[in-house]
């Protein structure tokens, strides 16, 4: 059986050289976003934040699954991303409060985070504890701003996650993703690779998220999570979700160029 996710193999396909984090600073200093670590439930997140205006709701990132495997059959010792697609959307909103959260595990010594352990960017990168922990995180960099309500964006796995979260707020004004894996049994069952049971699914949550004013945006070449898997979700969700297939775009172009055009785009039900 193929052991390795195609998401967590892109990392093998492009050019992963230099020091993941001292790259995302790079990337995240020029916007005003300054690192941080966030004590979230079972595990200390490395995030990136810029919070400006108390009169302002947030807008919350999500990283994808990062490096997670350095062969189909080998899990990567350390999954953080080489190139953050994630922190370049932040990077690219030019909103007063923003806020990149890292994956569990991404950025964040291993030595200070105890509970990281190779399955939670394997087969548990959407489990429970998990989905609880950036749930918490958000809490926590909402309770800066009191009375406002956040925006979540996720990007790729980051975009389940996303989806996840909003499903068990109340206070969730948009959600949106980018080629974000929204079905992962079905993009497992599309590549043949081993499914993951310890994982929540985005989909099975669609009708918790169905009054959110939410966009997913997918990559018309895009064959790593084809624009069907962001398709299905909608539907699932209903008139409330909106869906845009992007030409000329894969799963890991750059989306950040087209962000603020998409970012843009007037949402349903809102």
């Amino acid at each position: 059986m193929k052991h390795a996710t195609v998401l967590g193999m892109i990392c093998l396909l492009t050019a992963c050289a230099g020091d993941p984090a001292t790259h995302a600073d790079a990337m995240a200093q020029p916007a005003g976003l300054q690192r941080e670590q966030v004590q979230a439930g079972a595990f200390l997140l490395t995030s990136y934040a810029r919070i400006t205006r108390t009169d302002q709701p947030l807008t919350v990132y999500i990283e994808g699954d990062g490096m997670a495997w350095r062969s189909r059959n080998r899990p990567s010792d350390d999954p953080t991303p080489h190139h953050a697609l994630g922190l370049s959307l932040a990077v690219a909103d030019t909103s007063a409060n923003v806020v990149y959260l890292a994956r569990p595990c991404q950025f964040t010594p291993m030595s200070v985070n105890p509970r990281c352990a190779v399955t939670y960017w394997t087969d548990k990168r959407y489990a429970e504890e998990v989905v609880a922990s950036m749930n918490a995180a958000v809490t926590q960099y909402l309770r800066r701003l009191p009375g406002q309500r956040v925006n979540l964006v996720g990007y790729s796995g980051g975009g389940a996650l996303a989806v996840l979260v909003a499903a068990r707020r109340q206070d969730v004004a948009s959600l949106r993703t980018v080629a974000g894996n929204l079905d992962h049994a079905a993009v497992n069952r599309l590549h043949q690779v081993s499914p993951m049971p310890d994982s929540l699914n985005a989909i099975d949550v669609a009708q918790r998220v169905a009054t959110i004013p939410q966009l997913h945006v997918s990559g018309a070449d895009d064959t790593v999570v084809p624009p069907s898997v962001a398709r299905s979700f909608v539907a699932a969700v209903g008139p409330c979700a909106q869906l845009r297939i992007v030409d000329g775009m894969a799963h890991e172009s750059d989306w950040a160029a087209r962000w603020p055009g998409l970012k843009a785009i007037t949402l349903p039900c809102s």
